[in-house]
C-alpha cells in the first residue's frame, strides 16, 4: 500500500511493468525514457573515455593496447550507438528547450472530457520523430565511415 499525500490508501496494481509501458503514457514517455537511457549511457561513455584518454600518460604501449579495443567490429559498434546516443540526446534536449520555454506548444484548451493535452501537438510528435532520424542518419553515416 501506498499513502498519497492527502492520507488515501492506494494499491499500486501494476508496478514496474505499468511504469515503463509507453502505450500508456505515449511518446511523451518514450522520449523521457530514451533521453533518460542516452543520458546515462554517454555518462558511462565520457568515464570510460576519460580512462582511455588517461592511458597516455603510462606510454605509448599501453595508449596503442586501449586504442586496438576500438578497432575492433564490437568497437565500432560502440562507437555507433555512442553516435546515435548523442544525436538522440541534443535533438530531443533542444525540443525539450522549446517544450521548457512554451515555443511550440500552442494555446492551452479547455479541459473537456475527453482531454486532449495540447503538450503532445503535432509540433511536438514530429520534433521526437525529427530526433530518432537524426539519430538514425547520424548512426548510418558513423557505419559508413567506421565500417569504409
Amino acid at each position: 500500500m501506498v499513502v498519497n499525500d492527502i492520507g488515501e490508501n492506494r494499491v499500486n496494481r501494476e508496478g514496474l511493468k505499468g511504469w515503463l509501458n509507453p502505450t500508456r503514457y505515449g511518446w511523451e514517455r518514450v522520449s523521457y525514457w530514451f533521453q533518460r537511457l542516452t543520458g546515462i549511457f554517454l555518462l558511462v561513455y565520457f568515464i570510460g573515455h576519460v580512462y582511455e584518454t588517461s592511458s597516455l600518460t603510462n606510454g605509448i604501449d599501453a595508449w596503442n593496447a586501449m586504442l586496438e579495443l576500438t578497432q575492433t567490429t564490437g568497437g565500432h559498434i560502440f562507437l555507433i550507438l555512442v553516435i546515435g546516443a548523442s544525436t538522440f540526446h541534443s535533438a530531443n534536449g533542444i525540443r525539450l528547450i522549446f517544450v521548457q520555454s512554451g515555443k511550440g506548444l500552442g494555446k492551452p484548451g479547455r479541459p473537456d472530457y475527453p482531454y486532449d493535452p495540447v503538450s503532445l501537438n503535432k509540433t511536438q510528435r514530429s520534433g521526437i520523430w525529427i530526433a530518432l532520424i537524426l539519430s538514425a542518419v547520424a548512426m548510418l553515416y558513423g557505419a559508413n565511415v567506421l565500417f569504409e
